[in-house]
């Protein structure tokens, strides 16, 4: 569907890295009246100038964008006329993004950072004195299917940092079905996220889609193991979680556990997830970018270490996926993986 022209006191939005993440949001919005700008990629530039830009999900919307419509940049000086920033480059990214917008943004604009991981924000902040900058979080999977379609397969609400700062940008997402469910405490929503995305690196490794994944409970073993060594970590470290999901973060680890028939009737009401799901990390291996793994697994490493603790589980499956980066295994079975990381646990112990 494609909205009407809204009136001009609405903020002028620029989405900035327009990857699978980007072009969802920004066409769910552009499609509903926003006054929407995309930067990025000229290969995106050029398939959305072809093809159009179509934003699905797994209920079945759409929200479809003509060609020639979306205006899209690869000049990060694009920016300078922005009220709103949505950042949504890979983490590996974020210092270049932020000395991109250092120079360009107005005072005043607003930043949020729609990124993985738990620090992006904070570094865009270091960078962007003169602006807002807020962090946000994209709990549902996108999946680029090509010719311009992007694919939101899995259940969840955005949510972003509360501030006075969004009250002009909310009709837009409320408008395009995507409300900002706004959280006081950002620290504890991203680390929330962040437990489930322990599963990017075993979907990746198994090479399968996340519903076929998780349906297996070697895979599933594989991420309690990681959840629970995490789970560990975060009540050394005092960071208290929040339920994103129906489920208590806390139980995750024994509910992945369970034998399979009794999981597929627990999972229906935990969480949808449609066939074509696949995470993000399966992505950049399949397109041979380096993926998110330091921001994701990696954190989980880097917090242990800062509490003198060790977190071999979520190292190992750091170090499988780096070894898949480099044109390593990419097909693991289930019970194959969990005696991989199982075994590499022990040897780091």
């Amino acid at each position: 569907m494609t909205g009407a022209a809204i009136g001009r006191t609405e903020p002028e939005i620029y989405v900035y890295g327009a990857g699978s993440v980007g072009c969802y949001l920004g066409g769910r919005l552009l499609a509903t009246g926003a006054r929407l700008h995309f930067v990025g990629r000229a290969r995106i530039r050029d398939e959305l100038a072809q093809h159009g830009l179509l934003s699905t999900d797994l209920h079945g919307a759409e929200h479809r964008v003509a060609p020639g419509i979306a205006r899209f940049s690869v000049d990060p000086d694009a920016v300078h006329t922005a009220d709103v920033v949505l950042v949504t480059v890979k983490s590996a990214a974020t210092v270049q993004a932020a000395q991109e917008l250092a120079t360009r943004l107005k005072p005043g604009a607003l930043v949020i950072s729609f990124q993985n991981g738990i620090g992006n924000a904070e570094v865009l902040r270091a960078h962007l004195p003169a602006v807002t900058v807020l962090a946000g979080m994209v709990p549902f999977n996108v999946l680029a299917r090509g010719q311009g379609r992007f694919h939101h397969g899995s259940d969840g609400a955005l949510a972003v940092q509360a501030h006075a700062a969004l009250a002009p940008l909310l009709p837009a997402f409320e408008r395009c079905g995507l409300p900002l469910v706004q959280h006081a405490d950002m620290r504890a929503v991203q680390w929330s996220k962040l437990l489930l995305n322990l599963n990017n690196a075993i979907n990746a490794l198994s090479g399968l889609p996340l519903k076929a994944e998780l349906s297996q409970r070697g895979f599933r073993l594989c991420l309690a193991a990681a959840q629970r060594e995490t789970l560990a970590v975060l009540k050394a470290a005092d960071i208290p979680l929040t339920r994103l999901t129906k489920v208590n973060p806390q139980w995750l680890p024994m509910l992945l556990s369970v034998p399979d028939f009794l999981f597929s009737r627990l999972a229906k009401q935990m969480v949808a997830i449609d066939p074509l799901a696949r995470s993000s990390t399966w992505e950049d291996l399949e397109a041979g970018r380096t993926t998110e793994v330091d921001w994701i697994n990696g954190e989980v490493v880097k917090l242990a270490a800062a509490l003198g603790q060790r977190a071999p589980i979520n190292a190992a499956l750091v170090a499988l996926i780096k070894t898949a980066e480099r044109g390593g295994r990419r097909d693991w079975k289930a019970d194959e993986l969990y005696r991989a990381i199982s075994r590499k646990a022990v040897a780091s112990s």
